[in-house]
């Protein structure tokens, strides 16, 4: 099978890309530049689209954007893939994205409604934040003399795990909206953030800011989150072990 990955050298896409090629497909990765494996093509302007998508059976649709430009992207990835012919098109969402009033989060909405109405046989799959979103959570507070949560829950997944099911997908065809997928357990962030740091040897306070609105009561009430048990395997302090172990070590 032929299959080509937009976002294929992100946190999602190695591994998927890893897996994809292992089972003996032959995988593009779409790429604004040009090297081993890549085809070039750019998904926020279409140029190169029609080029990366010739003779393609499958597009696995894993890039993304924070701001408004992630249905625009998802538009010009549909249309392309349409008018070359291409007989599946899978999409990674996240858990939520109808119930949580968060603007990336309605973004990726109206890009699903794009794919579901497109006219191409598609599947979309929903998981929850990865291990590595609560660890990006931390360092972006590393200047910061505490570090600021919101009074909520979460349920992390391994990044390895949503691949497995994506490279499933891929392989078992076009099946429309698959059940969510989300880690073994629902922890508060304040708590991931003490088991990451009892693991990462650090010590900072940790203060839990008072946020109201829609969108806070939306994360607080678990609207993001699927429920138990979850799909995932690997839990945060297991993340978060093997990630400091691989910290000392090096």
């Amino acid at each position: 099978m032929t299959i080509l990955v937009t976002g294929g050298t992100g946190t999602l896409g190695r591994p998927t890309v890893d897996l994809l090629r292992a089972a003996g497909h032959d995988v593009r990765i779409l790429s604004r530049t040009s090297g081993d494996g890549r085809v070039v093509g750019d998904v926020t302007t279409g140029a190169g689209l029609a080029d990366a998508l010739r003779g393609v059976d499958t597009v696995l649709h894993l890039a993304t954007s924070t701001g408004s430009k992630d249905p625009l992207q998802t538009r010009n990835v549909v249309e392309a893939a349409k008018a070359a012919g291409v007989a599946h098109l899978v999409y990674i969402s996240i858990v939520g994205v109808d119930v949580v009033p968060y603007s990336y989060y309605r973004a990726k909405f109206e890009s699903e409604r794009i794919i579901e109405e497109s006219g191409i046989p598609f599947t979309i799959l929903r998981a929850s934040q990865f291990h590595q979103f609560l660890r990006l959570f931390i360092d972006l507070q590393r200047k910061l003399p505490m570090i600021i949560v919101i009074d909520a829950p979460d349920q992390p997944i391994a990044v390895e795990e949503v691949a497995a099911r994506l490279a499933e997908l891929v392989e078992a065809g076009p099946s429309g909206r698959v059940p969510d997928i989300a880690g073994p357990e629902q922890l508060e962030l304040k708590d991931a953030i003490a088991t990451w740091q009892r693991h990462a040897g650090t010590r900072k306070p940790v203060w839990t800011m008072p946020l109201f609105g829609k969108t806070i009561r939306a994360f607080r009430e678990g609207r993001h989150m699927t429920g138990l048990p979850g799909y995932g395997r690997e839990t945060f302090e297991t993340y978060a072990a093997r990630e400091a172990r691989g910290t000392n070590e090096a």
